[in-house]
C-alpha cells in the first residue's frame, strides 16, 4: 500500500531578507512583469496586465509610465514580503530617495497594520526602507493635458456616487477596474461609460506557500490598484485618477505595537497624500490623484446614492461577491457581515423599508439575530470590525434618525439600539447634522467643489 506524499510546512523565520529584484514592460502586451524574491531561495513574479488598446507612447509619456511602474513594483511587494515578513528589505533596483522611502515604509508598516497584529508582529520597530546614498535627484515629466478622468469603479455604492459627480461636474470620465466582477460590470453598464479593464495575476507559488503556512492577512490592496490604475491612465491619455474614498477610511481599528491598526489605511487621507507627493516630485506634476468624496460621511455618500435609484440592484459591497475563488464567491449579498450591515443601516434612514428589503433580499433591520452584529458596527465590542465601514459616530447617527423615524422605529434592531444603545453614549455624539457635514480636510480640486456639495449636500 503506497503512503500519501508528505506534506510540505513552509517555515517563515527562515527567511533574513526580502528582495525587491526587477521589473520588465512589455509595450506591444501592455503587460508588466514584477519580480521579487525571499534570500537567494524563493523567487516570484507578478504580472499586470493593462488594457490594450492604447495609442502609441509618446516620450514623456513613456517615462512618466516607466516612473509608475517603478514605484507600482515596490508597492507591490507587498503581497509577497508578507509571506515570511523577514528583518530586511532591499530593493535592487536602484537607490530611493527620501520621500519614496518613506511612503514604501509607510504603505509595508501601516498598510500591514491589520497583518502584524493578527500575525503577532511588531513590523514598526524594525521594518525601514531606507534611502540610498547616491539617489538621483527626482526628474518628474511634464504631461500634456487631454481634459480626461479615470474613475475606478468597485461595484459599491461609493465609486457610483464618484463616478455621477464627476460626470455632474462636466468631465469627460473612463471608468477602470482590476479585473471584471458581476457588479462591477452591471453598476458599469448602467453608467453607460466606457471602462479599461487590468488584470493582475499573483505567482502561483505565493498562493501554494499560503497553503503551506506562510503568513497570511490584509494588504493594502488599494494602494496596489490605485497604481495600476495610474499606470493604466498614462498609458492612456488621461490626466488623473479620481478615487471614491470616504473620510471615515481615515480613521483606524485599534492600536499595536505603537501604531494605529487602520483596516482601510490605504484609503485614507495619509496614504493619498504620501502617494501625491511623490507623483508630483518623482512621476509628473500633472498626474492628478485625489478622492472627490474625501470631505463626506459614509452616510453622507448613502444619502446620495439613495438618489441614484438606477444603479440599486445592481451594486453590492459585499465581500463575499469578490472571493478570488470562485466556489467560493457569493451571487449577492450574504446578508451576515459587517459590511452588509453597515451599508443597510446607511442606506435605511434615506429609503422605505420595502425598498431596503428589496436592494438586500431581506430586512436585516427587523431581524433580532441581526442585533449584536447591527449594535457592534456602534462600538459594542473592543473596537470597529475590520471592514470597510463607516465610523462609530456615522452608525450612531444612522440609529438616531431611524429611531425618529415612524417607518423604522419598531423594527427590531432600531428599537434594541434605541433602549439600549442610544442612552448609554453622549447626546453630541453621533450628531446627524454634523455627520452629514461635509469637512474641509481634502484634496479635491476647486473646479469640482460645486459638483461635490450639489451631489453630497442635503
Amino acid at each position: 500500500m503506497s503512503q500519501a506524499a508528505p506534506t510540505r510546512v513552509f517555515e517563515p523565520a527562515r527567511y533574513a531578507t526580502f528582495r525587491v529584484t526587477g521589473w520588465t514592460f512589455d509595450e506591444p502586451s501592455a503587460t508588466a512583469s514584477l519580480s521579487y524574491a525571499l534570500d537567494d531561495e524563493l523567487r516570484f513574479t507578478e504580472r499586470i496586465e493593462l488594457p490594450a488598446g492604447a495609442p502609441p507612447l509618446e516620450p514623456a509619456r513613456r517615462a512618466a509610465l516607466h516612473a509608475v511602474l517603478d514605484l507600482l513594483h515596490q508597492v507591490a511587494g507587498v503581497s509577497y514580503y508578507k509571506a515570511a515578513a523577514p528583518e530586511h528589505v532591499t530593493v535592487e533596483t536602484g537607490p530611493l530617495s527620501e520621500r519614496r522611502a518613506r511612503l514604501l515604509t509607510d504603505v509595508y508598516v501601516q498598510g500591514l497594520g491589520e497583518y502584524a497584529y493578527r500575525n503577532g508582529l511588531d513590523l514598526a520597530s524594525r521594518l525601514r526602507f531606507a534611502a540610498g546614498p547616491g539617489a538621483a535627484d527626482p526628474s518628474p515629466t511634464p504631461l500634456a493635458p487631454t481634459g480626461r478622468s479615470l474613475v475606478p469603479i468597485g461595484g459599491g455604492k461609493d465609486s457610483v456616487v464618484a463616478l455621477e459627480t464627476m460626470r455632474a461636474a462636466g468631465a469627460d470620465v473612463t471608468l477602470f477596474s482590476v479585473g471584471d466582477p458581476t457588479a462591477i460590470g452591471a453598476t458599469s453598464a448602467i453608467s453607460g461609460l466606457e471602462r479599461l479593464v487590468a488584470r493582475r495575476v499573483i505567482d502561483p507559488l505565493l498562493i501554494r506557500l499560503n497553503a503551506e503556512g506562510a503568513l497570511n492577512g490584509h494588504v493594502p490592496v488599494t494602494a496596489v490598484v490605485s497604481l495600476i490604475a495610474l499606470a493604466t491612465a498614462v498609458l492612456h491619455g488621461l490626466d488623473e485618477v479620481v478615487l471614491a474614498n470616504e473620510r471615515s477610511a481615515s480613521q483606524g481599528n485599534l492600536e499595536h505595537a505603537g501604531i494605529e491598526v487602520n483596516h482601510q489605511w490605504s484609503k485614507g487621507v495619509a496614504f493619498e497624500r504620501g502617494l501625491r507627493d511623490v507623483l508630483a516630485h518623482e512621476v509628473s506634476p500633472d498626474l492628478g490623484y485625489f478622492s472627490v468624496l474625501r470631505c463626506a460621511s459614509e452616510l453622507a455618500i448613502a444619502r446620495a446614492f439613495a438618489r441614484l435609484p438606477a444603479y440599486h440592484h445592481a451594486f453590492t459591497s459585499c465581500n463575499a461577491t469578490f472571493r478570488l475563488d470562485e466556489r467560493r464567491r457569493a451571487a449577492t449579498w450574504c446578508r451576515d457581515c459587517p459590511k452588509c450591515r453597515f451599508v443597510t443601516l446607511a442606506l435605511a434612514p434615506f429609503l422605505a423599508p420595502a425598498d431596503v428589503a428589496s436592494i438586500f433580499g431581506a430586512d436585516l433591520l427587523d431581524d433580532p439575530a441581526q442585533t449584536p452584529g447591527f449594535l457592534a458596527l456602534c462600538g459594542f465590542e473592543d473596537h470597529k470590525p475590520f471592514e470597510c465601514v463607516g465610523e462609530r459616530e456615522e452608525s450612531v447617527a444612522a440609529f438616531r434618525l431611524l429611531a425618529g423615524d415612524p417607518r423604522w422605529a419598531d423594527h427590531a434592531v432600531v428599537r434594541a439600539a434605541r433602549e439600549r444603545l442610544l442612552p448609554a453614549v453622549p447626546d453630541d455624539f453621533g450628531d446627524p447634522a454634523t455627520v452629514l457635514a461635509l469637512s474641509g480636510d481634502h484634496e479635491i480640486p476647486g473646479r469640482l467643489m460645486a459638483a461635490v456639495h450639489a451631489r453630497l449636500g442635503a
